[in-house]
C-alpha cells in the first residue's frame, strides 16, 4: 500500500495531442505522440500501444492525462518522455484517460 505523499510524487498533468502517427519500429502496434503541457512543461513526445480504437489523424486536438516526471525511457528509436495514461478495455485494448470537458493545459491532477 502506498501514502498519499507517496501519490503525490507522481505528477499527471494535462496535455493536448498536437501530431500523431503510425510507429512501424515499434514491436507492438504503436503511435508516437507529441502532447503539449503548456508554457511551464512545453511539448513531450512519447509512443503508446493504442491503434486498436485510434487513428492518428483522430487525435489531434485531443486532451490526455499522462505522468510528466518520470525519466526519459528509449522505446525503440524514440525517447519516450512522458507515459500517457490509459485503460484497458473488455478485450485489453488501451483505452486514453482524459478529462470530460476541456481544462488548461499543464493542470495537475489532484
Amino acid at each position: 500500500m502506498i501514502t498519499f505523499d507517496d501519490f503525490q510524487k507522481v505528477d499527471i498533468r494535462v496535455g493536448v495531442i498536437t501530431r500523431a502517427e503510425t510507429f512501424p519500429e515499434a514491436r507492438k502496434p504503436a503511435l508516437r505522440l507529441w502532447v503539449n503541457f503548456g508554457d511551464e512543461i512545453g511539448e513531450k513526445k512519447t509512443s503508446a500501444q493504442i491503434t486498436k480504437h485510434y487513428a492518428p489523424e483522430a487525435l489531434i486536438g485531443r486532451q490526455v492525462l499522462a505522468v510528466v516526471n518520470f525519466p526519459p525511457r528509449q522505446i525503440g528509436p524514440v525517447m519516450s518522455e512522458v507515459l500517457v495514461l490509459g485503460t484497458p478495455d473488455e478485450t485489453g485494448e488501451v483505452v486514453l484517460l482524459r478529462p470530460d470537458m476541456d481544462v488548461p493545459l499543464g493542470g495537475r491532477m489532484f
